[in-house]
């Protein structure tokens, strides 16, 4: 409850980047616990304890854009609203991101890799299977890219429509897989000068980080804002459902408005894949 009550989406939307800071929270607290706690299961539960944190925030939020789809009619106006949420959620993500990434890196490498083992995991398979794009074959990678990730918004759309704040679940996994993948970017690009020492070294280590973290969110922040807006859409037509009569004229204003927040996700997420296939191998090889 104390985390919880920590952020409200009103709060939220004054000061969205103090999101930042409660998604650092919510995760270092929940990989604490899970350690405290479930250390056999230490992966999965603190993702599920950092999505627990999260609930009250989520719900609120799905109620107010609801409500927003009723009381303003301009579609423009309505995105700009929609916006408030979606720019706190980004934030909210980072924190993750950065977090599960820094306890990535700072534990000992033997702790870190029990901690995120699942998600190591789940990195060696995406590898395995040629998800990673390549200039080699590059309308091969886009297709494979922009198809998995559309896999990934499919079911943030179906958890966001059954289970409403359900839906920050996926998008907490995705925050520790990124964060995974930054770590193992970082420590390899720290192997080679493992030697070294004093401020060099811390030199090398910041910047090593600063790489990885620009060389996944560079394309990964399109593919977090489409899950996102999918998200709100789903959880917007649950609330809805419950709300309102399937004839009921508000059912339909927020159906209209839910389907429109799918296509421009669709649209967020192709230009994600772009990004991914066609400039981040560029950036950064």
């Amino acid at each position: 409850m104390v985390l919880e009550l920590l952020m409200n989406p009103k709060k939220a939307e004054r000061e969205p980047w103090e999101l930042f800071f409660i998604g650092v929270v919510y995760s270092s607290v929940a990989i604490f616990l899970s350690l405290y706690i479930f250390k056999q299961y230490v992966g999965i539960v603190m993702v599920f304890l950092t999505t627990l944190a999260c609930t009250y925030l989520i719900q609120g939020t799905l109620k107010r854009e609801e409500k927003k789809d009723i009381f303003i009619s301009h579609e423009l106006a309505l995105l700009k609203e929609h916006g408030k949420a979606l720019s706190y959620f980004m934030f909210l993500f980072l924190g993750f991101v950065v977090s599960f990434s820094l306890w990535y890196i700072l534990m000992p490498h033997g702790f870190s890799s029990q901690v995120f083992a699942i998600h190591e995991e789940t990195i060696r398979c995406i590898n395995s299977v040629g998800v990673e794009g390549c200039l080699s074959a590059p309308t091969e990678s886009f297709v494979k890219i922009f198809l998995n990730n559309a896999k990934v918004l499919f079911f943030v759309l179906v958890f966001a429509f059954f289970y409403g704040a359900g839906s920050i679940f996926i998008l907490a996994w995705n925050a520790t897989v990124v964060a995974t993948a930054i770590g193992l970017f970082v420590r390899n690009g720290l192997s080679s000068a493992a030697a070294s020492l004093g401020l060099s070294s811390l030199s090398n280590y910041f910047s090593s980080y600063s790489l990885g973290l620009l060389r996944y969110l560079t394309h990964g922040w399109l593919e977090i804002l489409a899950y996102f807006i999918a998200a709100l859409a789903g959880g917007i037509i649950s609330v809805a459902v419950a709300r309102h009569s399937f004839n009921s004229l508000n059912f339909r204003k927020v159906l209209w408005d839910s389907v429109d927040l799918i296509a421009l996700s669709v649209g967020a997420l192709f230009l994600a894949a772009i990004v991914e296939v066609f400039v981040t191998p560029v950036l950064f090889g």
